[in-house]
């Protein structure tokens, strides 16, 4: 059976409602019962122990020591609940008996002495109770005592009955109650529910109306508008990305269309067609990099693992990046200055790490006069990598320092450095990857400091 959220909160609610209300009304019951017996029981006890004084016990023989006044006695007072008294001896053999008897006979019972038990009386139940009779430390015989009981079970029954009718329909009033309740209570989870299926991508800027009250719902919506917050940003990034990543494209595609066609417009020198061709290259190898890079950036939102990463000392991640850019730094004259201390046990994920080494080398590279010097120096401080590359280039004025990381984009005086705007966002997301720190500082014509803080990986 499959019930809404309404309807099963209300259903918990009931089932242990019912448990505890069951447990009420069954200690009521037992708690009314055992008082009653409690009340019979002790007048019970009372009449025995008082006729218990008014016997003989001569020989083998019990009776009352005056039966007479017993008679009178009963016949003057108007008893609503008379006790029956009766003798026997051990066997059951009756002795003597009160007057109210009758015909009747109480029948002896092997209990214990002072118990209490229901027994029955000319088809009328009755409460029953037996005190031996001894005499010189011997049982000679019982006094057996009886008090009418009908009334005390006629009351128990109707309790009983009252209590039956009463569950039921105490449990229906109660789920009605809580399903309205829960209804009420829950009513801002179907606005969030209408809210959100409302919500596409042509209007992630609504949100979720908040709840007055500052509890779960609230906490709830609250983090619902700010995943709509952070979907938001993604899909502007995105469209932002898309954007830049058509221009970026599609420019030098445009270049690339225009320079071929006017070179099939009519015959050309040899040197003219080779011109164009190199220039093509130069275009598509351009473009490679460019869709390199942004594949790139698509694994990293794909979350590649750090956790298979097993690790790489620094020193050698560096000595595979300068490996890479040799051939720039050959033809720039570049002198590479390097400053490492002892980190023979510290390692950092090799992946990641060669992305973002890479692409800082290659701009303190790129960025460097003929015959430059780029410096590295790296060491630990409490327990972190600290990796230092310094470069004394064109440096970057400060209104482009809040657009470094931005996709695409580029500084005003680096056109004339090949490149797409690709690499520090590649910096950026690699470094959150691995929980790496950027530091940056440059001036203007004087060269950049970057630092790079990595979180070591241990290893025993």
């Amino acid at each position: 059976m499959k019930l809404n959220f309404r309807n099963r909160i209300a259903l918990y609610y009931i089932v242990v409602t019912a448990v505890i209300i069951l447990g009420t009304f069954i200690s009521i019951y037992l708690l009314v019962r055992n008082t009653i017996y409690e009340s019979i029981d002790a007048d019970l006890q009372f009449e025995i122990q008082k006729h218990s004084q008014e016997i003989t016990i001569a020989k083998d023989t019990i009776y009352f020591t005056n039966k007479a006044e017993l008679e009178e006695r009963e016949h003057l007072e108007v008893q609503v609940n008379p006790v029956f008294i009766q003798i026997t001896d051990t066997l059951g053999q009756v002795f003597d008996k009160s007057p109210n008897l009758k015909e009747d006979i109480l029948q002896l019972v092997a209990t214990g002495e002072n118990s209490y038990f229901n027994s029955e009386l000319s088809h009328k139940s009755v409460r029953q109770a037996q005190l031996p009779l001894t005499k010189n430390g011997k049982v000679k015989g019982y006094m057996i005592g009886a008090l009418s009981i009908n009334s005390a079970l006629t009351l128990l029954s109707k309790l009983k009955y009252t209590l039956l009718i009463l569950y039921p329909l105490i449990l229906i009033v109660l789920f009605l109650i809580s399903r309205y309740l829960a209804g009420k209570n829950i009513s801002p989870i179907a606005n969030i529910i209408h809210t959100t299926n409302r919500i596409t991508r042509n209007n992630l800027h609504e949100r979720v109306q908040l709840p007055e009250t500052e509890d779960e719902l609230y906490a709830l919506s609250s983090a619902i508008n700010e995943l709509l917050g952070r979907v938001q940003a993604a899909m502007d990034r995105e469209k932002a990305f898309t954007m830049d990543a058509s221009h970026e494209l599609r420019t030098p595609l445009t270049n690339l269309r225009g320079n071929l066609e006017v070179l099939i417009r009519k015959e050309r020198a040899t040197s003219e067609y080779e011109k164009t061709v190199n220039y093509s290259l130069d275009v598509i190898d351009s473009m490679t990099h460019t869709l390199e890079q942004l594949l790139i950036l698509a694994r990293m939102d794909k979350a590649h693992l750090v956790e298979n990463d097993e690790g790489i000392l620094i020193t050698s991640v560096i000595n595979i990046c300068l490996a890479r850019q040799k051939w720039f730094i050959e033809q720039k004259n570049i002198q590479v200055k390097l400053e490492y201390d002892a980190l023979e046990h510290s390692l950092i994920p090799e992946y990641y790490s060669q992305l973002i080494l890479d692409n800082i080398l290659g701009n303190a590279i790129k960025y460097s006069a003929e015959a430059g010097l780029v410096e590295i120096a790296v060491q630990e401080i409490n327990g972190l990598i600290h990796c230092v590359i310094k470069d004394h280039g064109v440096g970057i004025a400060e209104e482009d320092f809040d657009h470094l990381y931005q996709s695409f984009y580029r500084a005003k005086d680096s056109s004339g450095a090949p490149g797409n705007g690709l690499g520090l966002s590649i910096v950026k997301k690699a470094a959150e990857e691995i929980g790496a720190r950027l530091e940056m500082k440059s001036i203007k014509g004087k060269g950049t400091v970057v630092t790079i803080i990595f979180k070591p990986i241990l290893r025993e």
